[in-house]
């Protein structure tokens, strides 16, 4: 019967999807890599590997359990190195491990480039795995796997609360355990700019990310035979395009009437925030839509982005929480708003909007809290942060014996 069903266009669809969304892992690398400076570069890269290496087995191992099982409306049941649970569909059931599979490792990868350049790689490998294993399978089953989220009509297509204020969530509450990097701040409380060493590395990501992003949003259709699934992936290609381009020509137009000058590093950044904003909405929103909340997204980057840094001293090298925290709040919030069913400029009223807030207000304690406290027990038991010698002298010779650039 599973094999009458299966619809084999719809499974290499998915398949190739995944692969789009795995090439996203080194667009974060590059990212992280190139806005920070070189003397950490092979502590960067190694640990975009062990997001995803991590992320591959322990969500295998317990998180996709969790995360897509029958239990209760909290949590899955527990099914340890089994997914023989989950039935196939129009797709194979490995194929949603593979696709699911992604979506946990790049909730992971945001955490480390708020925490760059002063993070213990022993304590990051831990975190990595707590991530993968219950932090984001827990909120995930919420929305995706059948829990209390989606009962009450929570929307979120592709994960910009699921995945991206996640991911910011913990990343927040990193930064704020491990406090700002030697000389980011004067004595006075002044903000010190630490440009990163490479520019084009970083730009290059973001153009990474952006194609992989075509795999991550219209991949969520789970299906291509068919005239809806045709028309549903075209349009949802359509919105997340339009977004990027929006938050990045924001951002751009923006710093130009801020600085004097347009800026690379917050244009890199308005492009990221756009396609963070559109990712939960993006097969229910405009075309039109979609370009507005791109410019809500690049506006609200730009000024998170000074705010944590300048007012609340928290220091972010790469903007992960002003990008994937900030922005996934709007785009599950722009959802009540621009949703062309029930959205409440359309005429829907504040039922699915009240019903957006809740869930992201919802996965966000809980994914904050949780990462919180963990890496608070794990900072007072053992340290997370390491040594000022090794941060001044950089994380490459003494964690890992190599440098990226000799």
């Amino acid at each position: 019967m599973d094999t009458i069903t299966i619809s084999g266009l719809d499974t290499v669809w998915v398949l190739l999807a995944s692969m789009l969304v795995f090439f996203m892992q080194p667009g974060f690398a590059l990212v992280e890599a190139g806005f920070t400076r070189s003397k950490n570069t092979a502590n960067i890269l190694m640990k975009n590997f062990v997001d995803f290496m991590a992320g591959t087995f322990f969500f295998w191992m317990l998180g996709f359990s969790l995360m897509h099982s029958e239990c209760c409306g909290f949590i899955g049941s527990i099914h340890l190195f089994d997914y023989s649970f989950y039935a196939d569909s129009n797709i194979p059931k490995e194929c949603v491990l593979c696709f699911q599979t992604m979506f946990c490792a790049t909730a992971a990868t945001i955490v480390s480039g708020a925490m760059a350049e002063r993070t213990k790689f022993s304590a990051y490998i831990i975190i990595s795995i707590i991530v993968s294993v219950l932090i984001y399978p827990i909120e995930g089953h919420w929305a995706w796997g059948g829990g209390w989220l989606s009962e009450l009509g929570f929307h979120d297509f592709a994960g910009s609360a699921v995945v991206h204020a996640c991911g910011g969530s913990i990343a927040l509450a990193g930064a704020l355990i491990l406090g700002p990097r030697i000389g980011k701040y004067t004595k006075s409380g002044k903000s010190v700019a630490i440009p990163g060493h490479n520019l084009a590395l970083g730009a290059l990501g973001v153009f990474i990310l952006w194609f992989g992003w075509f795999g991550f949003n219209p991949g969520s259709q789970l299906g291509a035979e068919g005239v809806d699934n045709a028309r549903a992936i075209s349009s949802v290609f359509a919105t997340t395009n339009m977004a990027a381009a929006t938050g990045g020509l924001t951002t751009l137009f923006f710093t130009w009437i801020l600085f004097g000058k347009p800026s690379l590093s917050l244009v890199c950044n308005g492009i990221l925030a756009g396609l963070v904003g559109i990712t939960a909405g993006c097969d229910v929103v405009s075309v039109g839509g979609a370009a507005i909340i791109g410019v809500i997204c690049g506006l609200a980057m730009t000024g998170s982005v000074y705010f944590l840094d300048n007012v609340c001293h928290i220091d972010d090298p790469v903007g992960a929480v002003s990008v994937h925290g900030v922005c996934g709040i709007i785009g599950t919030i722009a959802v009540g708003l621009f949703a062309l069913d029930g959205g409440l400029f359309y005429g829907g009223g504040t039922s699915l909007l009240g019903i957006q807030a809740l869930g992201i207000a919802s996965i966000i304690a809980w994914s904050f809290a949780t990462g919180w406290l963990i890496m608070f027990i794990m900072h007072k038991v053992r340290g997370i942060r390491v040594a000022p010698r090794v941060e001044e002298e950089g994380l490459d010779i003494y964690e890992h014996g190599e440098t990226a650039y000799n």
